[in-house]
């Protein structure tokens, strides 16, 4: 079968493999369609938990073609979402229901076999049939557990105010997902206008232009919305300097939510007698463990629309086009096609 395979030193290619066979308990998936993400760039580059060689692709969408001996969460036929988790329920962390913090934490497409392949096996209890949802609406299923996961971490309070940094996938998703979860208001706060546009669409209450290269020139606009800060500010970009700018516009006593995937060795300047003085929150939210059903349902429900986040589709062998998307500011989200 045809995959794309990431390889150290940062290379990958469109490689010819043998097709796999579904174990015990497995599915064997035609690979319908992926969605690309900024993670996995950081993968390429050796980054996340990436172990190579690497299939990578970990927003997946595919038919059940084919089960392995024994019982099965499958039916021959049935598209489906996955949950990419693989925990082993044994370790430490698993033991005291930490299992986010799995210390044999496998992920389809990020240390395991994903999705940028025709085929890919997969543990057929993390299969969700998605019924008659389009496959443009459930490929943003993962992504949407991952967020599902940011809005239980954050805990936000009833009416809360919310400003989100970052108008991508992530944040288009986290503005819809809030005011579901206790935000009377939320503003996305991004550079590119087109994607603002979109954000208004799916019911931003307001939004920011921010200049790249100046992020601070934002504030006074901030500033207008909610002169004592926001109750709750989302990073989602991945910015050290976005994320300084977050600690400024929270209120006191508010929550800095840390979603965007920095650099490991990016650092930020953040005053701890600001911490200290304001009690101020941070949190972290990675990755997600047992989301991807109420992700679904919120897809399934319209809670969280898609329309307008998927600008580009490709294939395999333009998989390149796909990385470079990654770069295109007007680019929000592409999905890859496995034929």
């Amino acid at each position: 079968m045809k995959a794309i395979v990431f390889r150290e030193g940062s290379q990958w290619a469109v490689e010819s493999i043998e097709k796999p066979v579904p174990g015990p308990g497995e599915a064997l998936l035609r690979v319908i369609q992926t969605g690309v993400c900024g993670t996995d760039e950081h993968l390429l580059h050796g980054g996340f938990i990436a172990k190579f060689p690497l299939i990578p692709g970990h927003e997946m969408v595919g038919e059940v073609v084919e089960l392995g001996p024994g019982e099965a969460n499958a039916v021959v036929g049935d598209n489906v979402v996955v949950d990419n988790t693989v925990l082993c329920g044994k370790c430490h962390a698993c033991r005291e229901g930490n299992d986010l913090f799995c210390e044999n934490f496998g992920s389809l497409g990020c240390n395991m076999p994903g999705g940028f392949a025709e085929y890919v096996v997969v543990d057929s209890s993390k299969v969700y049939p998605i019924g008659d949802l389009d496959p443009d609406v459930a490929v943003f299923a993962e992504p949407t557990a991952c967020a599902v996961h940011g809005v239980d971490i954050l805990n936000l309070k009833p009416a809360s105010d919310v400003l989100i940094f970052g108008a991508g996938p992530t944040g288009l998703i986290l503005s819809q997902l809030l005011k579901t979860a206790g935000a009377a208001r939320v503003t996305v706060a991004a550079p590119t206008a087109s994607k603002l546009e979109v954000a208004t669409a799916l019911g931003a209450d307001h939004t920011v232009q921010v200049d790249r290269r100046n992020p601070e020139a934002a504030s006074a606009a901030l500033r207008d919305i909610a002169p004592r800060g926001f109750d709750a500010v989302i990073e989602a970009t991945g910015s050290t300097a976005v994320l300084e700018l977050a600690v400024s516009h929270t209120k006191t006593g508010g929550t800095v939510l840390v979603y965007g995937l920095a650099g490991e060795n990016d650092t930020a300047a953040i005053k701890p007698y600001e911490v200290f003085s304001r009690e101020l929150t941070i949190k972290g939210s990675y990755a997600q463990v047992h989301c991807l059903g109420r992700a679904l349902f919120a897809l399934q429900t319209g809670r969280v629309r898609t329309e307008g986040l998927i600008t580009s589709k490709l294939n395999l062998d333009t998989f390149d086009q796909a990385l470079a998307n990654l770069h295109d500011s007007e680019q929000i989200k592409t999905i890859v096609s496995s034929r």
